[in-house]
């Protein structure tokens, strides 16, 4: 087969084993990955790298510590995908590495110190003063990320996990490695925190948990 023709013919291959990745559940993906199927690994990255930014930005506020965070969580799962034995959901495994990643990079955070302008809120401003609906929500967002900021690591950790991502209490637990009543006290106490922050009542998200 001519050079060109063998070139076309691989990538057309290419193309076929990612859409049938697109097509497949996140566990079929998952065990694909972890026996060393590149686009399964590729499509399931794809898919959720979204949620692993938006784990790490609530965890850590600060977008420039959430980015290195979620990069390290990915690495972690390009790294680790092999050793995934499919006895919990992909998304709880992921969610546990996304979790673990922002925690750590907050510890080692704490370690560093920290100039005035990076403190919560010290750079909140309205981009578009001409839209009042966008500046509103605008103002909302950088009120709640500095309600949250003011949160310990581990509680922005939990109401995240439940407000941001959707994931039960159980399946909160089983991500944090922490008793299920931990984790709804954890909810409660963090979105009360936020509440009297934002002087809301009730909390944030649901009004009572479940």
């Amino acid at each position: 087969m001519p050079g060109g023709s063998q070139r076309e013919h691989d990538a057309s291959r290419g193309r076929d084993r990612a859409r049938r990745a697109r097509e497949q559940t996140d566990h079929d993906l998952a065990s694909a990955a972890a026996g060393g199927d590149r686009a399964a690994l590729e499509e399931l990255l794809r898919r959720h790298a979204d949620r692993v930014v938006a784990i790490c930005r609530r965890v850590l506020v600060d977008p420039d510590d959430a980015r290195d965070a979620a990069q390290e969580a990915l690495i972690a799962v390009t790294r680790g995908i092999a050793r995934f034995d499919g006895r919990s959901l992909f998304t709880t495994w992921l969610y546990r590495v996304a979790t673990n990643a922002a925690l750590d990079e907050a510890r080692r955070r704490s370690r560093r110190p920290r100039p005035v302008e990076e403190l919560p809120g010290a750079r909140a401003h309205d981009p578009r003063r001409d839209d009042p609906d966008l500046a509103t929500a605008v103002s909302d967002r950088l009120a709640v990320d500095a309600a949250m900021a003011t949160l310990a690591p581990e509680f922005r950790a939990a109401v995240a996990l439940r407000d941001l991502i959707g994931c039960d209490y159980a399946e909160i637990a089983e991500i944090l490695g922490i008793p299920p009543g931990t984790v709804r006290s954890r909810i409660a106490r963090g979105r009360g925190a936020i509440a009297a922050q934002l002087g809301n009542s009730p909390p944030v998200g649901e009004r009572q948990s479940r």
